[in-house]
């Protein structure tokens, strides 16, 4: 019998060679389209930091405060994954209406717009009093004055990135996900040019510095929205869901939903993002060395996780789409899966990042500045310590993403904010100046809490997913009841 139960019995090889076939071919493109995204931003810190140290330490943390502030936007677009991811397993069910998980799938993907929107002009406001939050914050003026220019340059693209990331969504949860793959590649080489141009005033452009890296990244985004729309208008099956009819009208019912799974991502990614946002300004309060090589540290840590992160969003996919067929060994098997994927590829990662630590620094670093090698130094130590780290940030941001696909997000949330910051940042600013370790003790606690934040969602994913789903006592589980269902004979 080739059917599994997800009660404590073992699937049969083939099921878990074809469900790690069908995990990795979802995820490897979204894996890469995450990538082109940061590679956005890495464009920028690899031009600006021709421009000198104090340049790139502007745009780092112009990079961190704007990533702090747009967590909840950002929280609101992935809420769509595994609404939409559900609606289409529901749509396989055999006592489905027909059609109806259209429908369903059009909405949330509306209802999840009108969210980004609403969260988008908040957001806005506080970005454009970048340099009062950033002297707030202890900052040097000259960088914090840098820094906002770039950023108030840069938040005009977070309405469109939002809106791309909740597409992206659709076509995950449709298994599509090489348009949005093919639309990134494409704009990271336009916000190349774009920034080459604007930075330093090339092909006719004006010069504009740290403020022309800002400029276009919100060009590319604005790009590659439009790009994603048509690619989805010209696809004869995706087109017939209408996603932008009646834009307008709101289904407030279906919103409050989204506000009710989306509103716990967004506090999860604040609290990740938040923690290592606030370790780069508390880095950037040991000077310019510290924080230049805090930023290439985490250029490097943020490209290896990018890849994690793909698997996790195909894991909400694949969660969603059992999950809503009602289907629970297979949602099981989807979600246990991507955990060992993610977690093989960090472990190579980790070895990587480990023996490469001494050269990959100058990636990012011009040699005759004065303080590169000082800069270089510094990075090597922390890239060490990323390393180490790498295994944890993946398991944890794959179990996040299996639990998304049941629902699971306010548990998840609430673990975040025990590792980051009840033990992380306690931890790292501890070891950071008490006990002179600097920034890499702070990078040290920041290890400490991703290890914590992995073995709680692990365990939450093994008790609600790997245990009979409705053996879970009510106090502990925080997942919607799963559907039933049909019988082979419906």
């Amino acid at each position: 019998m080739e059917g599994t139960s997800a009660h404590g019995h073992v699937a049969p090889r083939r099921a878990w060679r074809t469900e790690a076939w069908a995990t990795l071919a979802l995820a490897w493109p979204i894996a890469l389209t995450n990538l082109s995204q940061i590679a956005l931003l890495l464009t920028d810190t690899l031009l600006v930091g021709r421009l000198g140290t104090e340049a790139l330490a502007a745009v780092t943390v112009g990079v961190n405060l704007y990533w702090a502030v747009l967590a909840p936007t950002f929280g609101m677009a992935q809420a769509a994954a595994p609404l939409l991811a559900q609606a289409r397993g529901a749509g396989r069910r055999l006592d489905a209406p027909r059609r109806g998980w259209m429908r369903e799938m059009r909405r949330g993907a509306r209802q999840a717009l009108w969210a980004v929107a609403a969260l988008t002009v908040p957001t806005w406001a506080l970005l454009w009093h970048a340099e009062a939050l950033l002297l707030l914050l202890g900052q040097e003026p000259a960088i914090a004055a840098l820094a906002a220019g770039y950023v108030r340059a840069l938040m005009w693209g977070l309405p469109l990135f939002g809106a791309f990331v909740v597409l992206r969504g659709f076509l995950a949860a449709m298994e599509r996900p090489r348009p949005a793959l093919l639309v990134a590649f494409v704009g990271i080489a336009v916000n190349a040019v774009l920034a080459w141009a604007l930075i330093f005033g090339a092909l006719g452009a004006p010069r504009l510095g740290v403020v022309g890296a800002g400029v276009a990244s919100a060009l590319a985004n604005l790009f590659m929205l439009l790009a994603l729309l048509g690619l989805i208008a010209r696809d004869r099956r995706l087109r017939r869901f209408r996603l932008l009819g009646r834009l307008w009208r709101p289904d407030w019912p279906r919103l409050r939903e989204v506000f009710r799974i989306g509103l716990p991502i967004a506090g999860q990614m604040w609290l990740e993002i938040g923690v290592f946002s606030v370790a780069a300004l508390v880095v950037g309060w040991l000077g310019v060395v510290p924080l230049a090589a805090h930023a290439v540290a985490v250029q490097a840590a943020t490209a290896t996780f990018m890849v994690p992160m793909g698997i996790g969003q195909a894991a909400t996919a694949r969660v969603g789409l059992f999950f809503g067929a009602g289907d629970a060994a297979g949602a099981a098997r989807a979600g246990s899966v991507a955990v060992a994927i993610g977690a093989g590829f960090m472990a190579a990662s980790a070895l990587g990042m480990v023996a490469g630590a001494g050269a990959l620094p100058w990636l990012f670093l011009d040699a005759a500045d004065p303080d590169a090698a000082a800069v270089a130094g510094s990075a090597s130590a922390l890239l060490v310590i990323a390393g180490l780290f790498q295994l944890a940030d993946g398991v944890q941001v794959v179990a996040a993403g299996a639990l998304r696909g049941l629902r699971d997000t306010r548990v998840p949330m609430l673990f975040a904010a025990v590792g980051y910051w009840a033990i992380g940042m306690p931890v790292g600013l501890l070891l950071g100046f008490p006990l002179g370790l600097g920034a890499s003790g702070i990078w040290i606690g920041l290890a400490a809490g991703l290890a914590v934040v992995a073995a709680l969602l692990l365990r939450r994913w093994r008790r609600l997913a790997v245990a009979p789903p409705r053996s879970v006592p009510a106090a502990a589980a925080d997942a919607v009841p799963w559907p039933a269902a049909p019988s082979p004979g419906a």
